[in-house]
């Protein structure tokens, strides 16, 4: 007789190899479905904290010096398809991160730069915003314009920044802070300016300065490598992650005007070399001139600095 396999046999080790292909499917799967929400994930993190810390390096270097107290800060609520997508603009002292070259091919970096953030919607997705970095090569006359603009993320929901005056339990927030009408970034279509107070473009409600804190609340969507799995994996509710930054001013930049010391001019000399005691004191000078006609150094009384030590 001729030995082979029975039926039973051939049944029981096909049944066997279907479920080994069964198994190592479904590890297949849920080895993928653990990389793709890895990567999701990786991805969120790096983008909403890494915004963030760029935002709060700049801010950090933030400088005054030479500029009216209306352009130390400039701060614009906007919506960009029904999103919140606000602006900041200011002048920091972060060394300019794109290069150029001069004549000679050699590259040139600046010390204060002028930095902003904007975003606009994304031209793949119109449910997502675009961020940039604004980078102007040192400061000219309209510190709070121009310049390049650098792509940082695609998967923003939103850009909500709170000005706040005070300290306090429950301090109420402003939405502008120096605003006026922005010209948009290029091919980010119409924009609108919504809520908060414009006080730029009076003496009455320019505020100029800084505020007390600022709240930066940046959303971040997950941006799915494989739309079922991931969903299936995570949950739609754990898609969408708000950052928040509190970032205060130093207090040393909040000075008042009228506490910053400035030097008093004296008046000019006449054609003797002596002065008119009768000619008006400039703004800023209030020592009266000596017997002898001449102005004393700011600070000092007309006997010299013996009482200095």
């Amino acid at each position: 007789m001729r030995s082979g396999f029975t039926l039973v046999e051939v049944m029981l080790v096909a049944m066997i190899m279907g479920m080994m292909m069964v198994s190592i499917t479904k590890l297949m799967q849920a080895a993928r479905r653990t990389r793709d929400t890895i990567h999701n994930f990786q991805e969120t993190q790096l983008a909403g904290p890494a915004v963030l810390e760029m935002i709060t390096r700049d801010l950090d270097g933030l400088i005054t010096t030479g500029r009216p107290r209306t352009q130390w800060l400039k701060i614009t609520d906007r919506t960009v398809n029904g999103q919140d997508a606000d602006r900041i603009d200011f002048v920091t002292t972060t060394d300019s991160l794109l290069i150029l070259t001069d004549d000679d091919d050699e590259p040139l970096r600046a010390d204060i730069n002028e930095v902003g953030y904007v975003l606009r919607p994304s031209p793949e997705n119109d449910e997502f915003l675009e961020i940039y970095r604004r980078e102007d090569f040192g400061v000219d006359t309209e510190p709070m314009e121009g310049g390049d603009y650098t792509f940082l993320s695609d998967q923003v929901k939103g850009l909500n920044i709170e000005v706040f005056l005070e300290d306090g339990p429950d301090p109420e927030p402003e939405d502008e802070w120096n605003a006026d009408s922005v010209a948009p970034l290029p091919g980010s279509g119409p924009v609108a300016n919504v809520g908060g107070t414009s006080n730029a473009g009076s003496n009455e409600d320019s505020v100029g300065g800084l505020p007390a804190w600022i709240r930066i609340s940046l959303t971040i969507e997950l941006k799915p490598r494989i739309d079922r799995e991931s969903m299936d994996f995570s949950g739609a509710d754990k898609r969408t992650i708000t950052y928040v930054r509190n970032y205060r001013f130093p207090s040393v930049l909040r000075v008042e005007e009228g506490a910053i010391p400035r030097l008093g001019i004296p008046p000019a000399p006449s054609a003797g070399g002596a002065t008119d005691p009768n000619a008006p004191v400039p703004p800023g000078d209030n020592t009266p001139p000596t017997q002898d006609g001449s102005t004393p150094p700011p600070g000092g009384d007309g006997q010299g600095f013996k009482d200095a030590k």
